[in-house]
């Protein structure tokens, strides 16, 4: 499943900062609809990501009914992104392959 989505970069301050980029709702649905292919557990879904020529893996993470693509700090540092900057994403939800009988 590839997705491209823009939206602006967020930051939740807890006891480190995060740095997210939220799915539209759409992308979202769908990402739902195959979810149980895809987790390996906590509901966390794992994508490889492309942003510019930043491309990297980690897992979506669930919140209000949709999902928040993290941004590592290194990945903020190659692209020069910060909170607010608006960011376009090419995403691949990476499924399990089926498991022999």
């Amino acid at each position: 499943m590839e997705f491209d989505f823009s939206g602006p970069v967020i930051e939740w301050r807890g006891p480190a900062p995060y740095h997210f980029v939220r799915l539209p709702d759409e992308e979202s649905a769908e990402i739902r609809e195959v979810a149980a292919m895809a987790t390996y557990g906590w509901g966390v879904i794992p994508v490889e990501a492309r942003i510019g020529e930043a491309v990297f893996r980690t897992s979506l993470f669930p919140r209000d009914g949709g999902y928040l693509l993290p941004l590592k700090a290194a990945v903020r540092k190659q692209t020069g992104l910060s909170a607010g900057d608006d960011v376009t994403v090419r995403m691949t939800v990476r499924l399990h392959e089926p498991r022999p009988h």
